[in-house]
This record gives C-alpha cells, sequence and structure tokens, in this order.
C-alpha cells in the first residue's frame, strides 16, 4: 500500500518573507544571517541534551545536511543506542561489520566505519543496538573517558564539521562526546519544560571542560518545535534568550510535520521537503552556524 501524502505545511503569512515577530524577538525563516563570531575549521560539535524528545538527532541530521549542501564535508557521529541519526540518514547499520561500539570498545580506526549517505559531502559513523552495553564496558577501559576524541583525531582534518550525536544521559558514553568536542550545540524545545535538564547537563559540561577538555564551550542553542500560535513558545523564546544570551541562535526551527516525517524514508527534510518550512529553517541555521557559504 502506498504512502499517504500529508498536508502540506502551513505557508509563511503575508509579509513575513525575512522574519515573523516573535514577542520582542524575530523568528528568522528565511535570508538573515547573524554576525556570529567565526571559528576555526574544522569544527566538533557535541549535540547533547539530557531531556529526549527537543529534536537533538532532528538537529543532528537536518543541519549537518544543510551544511554539506553549503558545500562542507561533514560526519555525522551516531553515539545514541537507539541508532536514530544513523535510519535517519537512510542507513541501515544492520548491512556493516563494525560500528561506533567498536570504535569507542575495540580501537577500531573511525576511518573504518565511517560510511556515505546518499547526500554529497554528507557521511556517517552508524551505531548498533550494540552500543547499549558500552556504558558499563566502558568503566574498566583504559583512558575510557577519551577514547572518542582520540579516534577522531584521526580524522579531524578530513572534514569541516563533526557532529556528535550524544544519547539522552550524563553517563560515560556522552562524556566521551563532550570530551571530543570543542563546543556543544544544545538543542531546546519551545515547550513546557523546555529548561529541564539543561543546568545538569551545564554542569556537566563544566567539569569536562576542567578536568579533560579545556577548549570546549558551550556555543550554540537551538530553539526547535516552535509553534507560533501559542504563547509558551513566545515565553520560551524570551526566557532562553534572556538565560543565555548570544549563544542562542537567531533561526528558530519550526514545528513541522515534513520535519516529523521525514525520517521514515531515511531522508532529512531538505532532501524530502526542500520548499518546506522545516527545511527553510535548517538552511538558514547552517547559514548562520557557519556564517555563510563555504
Amino acid at each position: 500500500m502506498g504512502r499517504s501524502t500529508p498536508e502540506p505545511d502551513p505557508p509563511l503569512q503575508a509579509g513575513d518573507q525575512s522574519a515573523a515577530p516573535v514577542g520582542d524577538q524575530r523568528l528568522v525563516v528565511s535570508a538573515a544571517v547573524t554576525n556570529r563570531r567565526p571559528r576555526p575549521l574544522p569544527r566538533v560539535f557535541a549535540v547533547a541534551n539530557q531531556k529526549g524528545g527537543v529534536g537533538k538527532t532532528t538537529t543532528t541530521v537536518n543541519l549537518g545536511a544543510a551544511l554539506a549542501d553549503l558545500g562542507y564535508r561533514v560526519l555525522v557521529i551516531d553515539l545514541d543506542p537507539q541508532g536514530n541519526a544513523t535510519t535517519g540518514l537512510g542507513i541501515d547499520a544492520r548491512n556493516f561489520d563494525t560500528s561506533i561500539y567498536d570504535v569507542l570498545l575495540h580501537d577500531v580506526p573511525l576511518e573504518d566505519c565511517i560510511e556515505p549517505t546518499s547526500i554529497k559531502n554528507l557521511f556517517v559513523v552508524p551505531a548498533t543496538i550494540d552500543l547499549a552495553g558500552a556504558e558499563i564496558e566502558l568503566v574498566p577501559a583504559f583512558s575510557r573517558e577519551l577514547r572518542l576524541r582520540k579516534a577522531i583525531d584521526q580524522v579531524r582534518e578530513d572534514f569541516q564539521y563533526i557532529f556528535v550525536d550524544c544519547p539522552p544521559s550524563l553517563g560515560l558514553i556522552t562524556v566521551n562526546g563532550l570530551a571530543a568536542a570543542s563546543e556543544v550545540l544544545v538543542p531546546i524545545q519551545c515547550e513546557y519544560y523546555a529548561l529541564e535538564g539543561v543546568g545538569q547537563l551545564l554542569r556537566n559540561v563544566e567539569l569536562v571542560r576542567s578536568n579533560l577538555n579545556p577548549q570546549l564551550e558551550l556555543s550554540t542553542i537551538v530553539l526547535t518545535m516552535y509553534d507560533g500560535r501559542t504563547k509558551l513558545a513566545d515565553q520560551v523564546v524570551h526566557e532562553v534568550r534572556i538565560h543565555f544570551g548570544e549563544a542562542v541562535c537567531a533561526t528558530v526551527v519550526p514545528r513541522s510535520v515534513r520535519v516529523s516525517e521525514a525520517p521514515s524514508f531515511g531522508q532529512p527534510v531538505t532532501v524530502h521537503d526542500p520548499s518546506s518550512r522545516g527545511a527553510i529553517a535548517y538552511r538558514e541555521l547552517a547559514r548562520e552556524v557557519s556564517g555563510g557559504p563555504a
């Protein structure tokens, strides 16, 4: 039986060609780029949030795809045992003999696990269910917190952007992601309890920075799942901007049917429906994060 075609995303309101008002903020939906501080390449991001369901993997996949479309070489490392970033990029991890699990536990070189996706310039290191046991298996391992960093160091110069999709927990796997990264990207949904768990995440980021990775910084916060029909969404945007200031991206990702359904097709939304609000937002986010086209 063929898939039914869902209703398209609602169009922007008349006159909203560059930005739509969000309380006293601006929701960027097309070609406006903020003057974020330029950073040298390559950049390694740990995409993390202790709270699940905030758009962490969605942001990893779609931001990575949008940066690849700009001409950057991008690597997505799936560090979540659920493997959603892997399947969201159309990769069936069952078809491969090695995965990120083997990198962490068996010292397999990272380059041996890198798989191309259907998108030019975008590559992925897949995760399998084996990773679920890695948290315990890493406990007695030598240099257990730095195993991913050492693996990434071998391929760092081959990519301009590396995104590590961390699991929604603060165990050894996430610590590996934070220890390997130079920047932390935190997706925060524009919903009730948006900041739940963020405080603990920030404390852990500070612990990793102090003890394992002095270069680590919280550089990027992305507001996701914005619904302009609710006052709550505007309040969350306002609160997050007050709390985190310039780290918060001007681009806000709207709640979108197309974004939600794209993973079931094994595609980023930029491929699944390039003209949708979600695709437009992630392309704008890529320009904002990178500072412009490659």
